[in-house]
């Protein structure tokens, strides 16, 4: 199957088969329907606020931290990689990567944490669902549309998780959560990139802030394998470089691994099309046992002495603070929000009671980035800030 100069294997996700978009459109002239969808993204305000985002450290405790935008670029190289090698659909890989992320919060994990507390008798409040609600809604953008009109398929991939009730609302995209069904193997591949990205930057990020360092790290199988190869061929090498040179040849290890493993898994399966991928009962991408195992304990490290760093902690603290605070004080009085979001609070509060409301302020503080939710809690809470 050719796709432009580049062949598909029979298992990837062609544009012919797509399912299209919510509302058609002429279809686009000098590109594929996966390249419009990433450069719909790309474009998108939510990709831009990315930048302004963090992974673990709060945007202002320094300028060399990963923030979401960075870590997005990151996994939508690793998937393209492993998409080449293994005969997938490279724009529509790389469309899910740079999309997973646009729905989180300010302040990481700490923030999602706290708005879906915030939410829990509203309806709740998940990153995945976000990202798909600022695709299908909350752009603002196009004259004939809300939201960017993407694909099936990358709307698909966005959402990596989502509960059986969501599952039903969303019909045809939640069918395979309640069907127990795969999505396509570019959505997999988003997932297991993801990963990939993560674990190995926040390696580099923890130890360029000093809570942990690489001589502790060595007692992971996969930190010491890398540090000893590197040790050995350069034993001048700076601190700066070692790091560097260990946490690449990590990622390149993973995606090696994940490449050989996903082309036997694929071989034993003998998918003849997207369609028999969607019916397998597991994924079909995946990393050697061993390396699962080993990418695993590098995870539960990070959990125990980097995410529960008490300076980390700390700020998690504090993010909380902010993020309830925000919460409660527009739930109660939607005039503080900006007229724009007062409007969409009225609005959805008409169709659907209090939970519309509390979704719009949702919306609004999901949206936010880490320096402007500081800046408005400062705003409302500080009698010196001016408002």
């Amino acid at each position: 199957m050719s796709h432009g100069t580049v062949l598909l294997a029979p298992y990837a996700q062609c544009e012919e088969a797509s399912r299209g978009r919510r509302f058609p459109e002429p279809p686009p002239r000098h590109r594929t329907e996966y390249q419009r969808d990433r450069d719909r993204i790309v474009h998108s305000t939510a990709f831009r606020r990315l930048v302004y985002k963090t992974q673990v450290f709060v945007n202002h405790e320094g300028d060399l931290y990963r923030t979401r935008l960075t870590h997005s670029l990151e996994v939508a190289q690793i998937a393209r990689s492993v998409a080449r090698a293994l005969g997938l659909n490279e724009p529509l890989a790389e469309a899910i990567c740079l999309a997973h992320d646009l729905g989180h919060t300010p302040f990481g994990h700490a923030g999602q944490d706290a708005l879906n507390e915030c939410m829990r008798d509203l309806g709740g409040f998940e990153h995945n669902l976000q990202s798909l609600r600022v695709v299908d809604e909350l752009e603002e953008r196009y004259a004939e549309f809300a939201g960017l009109n993407l694909t099936f398929e990358t709307r698909e991939g966005i959402l990596k998780h989502c509960s059986a009730s969501n599952a039903r609302r969303l019909g045809e995209l939640g069918a395979r959560f309640l069907e127990r069904r795969q999505p396509s193997l570019e959505a997999q591949l988003a997932n297991l990139a993801d990963a990939i990205a993560y674990n190995n930057h926040d390696v580099d990020d923890g130890i360029r802030a000093g809570l942990i360092s690489l001589d502790e790290l060595r007692d992971l199988a996969i930190v010491r394998r890398q540090y000893e190869l590197v040790a050995g061929r350069y034993p001048d090498l700076g601190p700066r470089r070692m790091v560097h040179e260990v946490v690449r040849r990590m990622i390149d290890y993973l995606v090696n691994d994940l490449i050989s493993a996903s082309a036997a898994s694929i071989a034993r399966a003998e998918p003849r099309s997207v369609d028999d991928v969607r019916a397998c009962s597991e994924p079909l991408l995946t990393f050697s046992q061993e390396v699962h195992a080993e990418h695993l304990e590098l995870k539960r490290y990070l959990r125990q002495h980097l995410y529960r760093h008490y300076r980390v902690l700390r700020m998690t603290t504090k993010a909380k603070r902010v993020m309830r605070a925000l919460f409660d004080a527009m739930l109660e009085d939607v005039e503080l929000m900006p007229t724009e979001h007062q409007e969409a609070a009225r609005r959805m509060e008409a169709v659907d009671g209090r939970a519309g409301r509390a979704r719009a302020v949702a919306d609004y503080i999901a949206g936010m980035t880490d320096r402007y939710a500081i800046r408005e809690y400062g705003r409302l809470f500080d009698p010196s800030e001016r408002t």
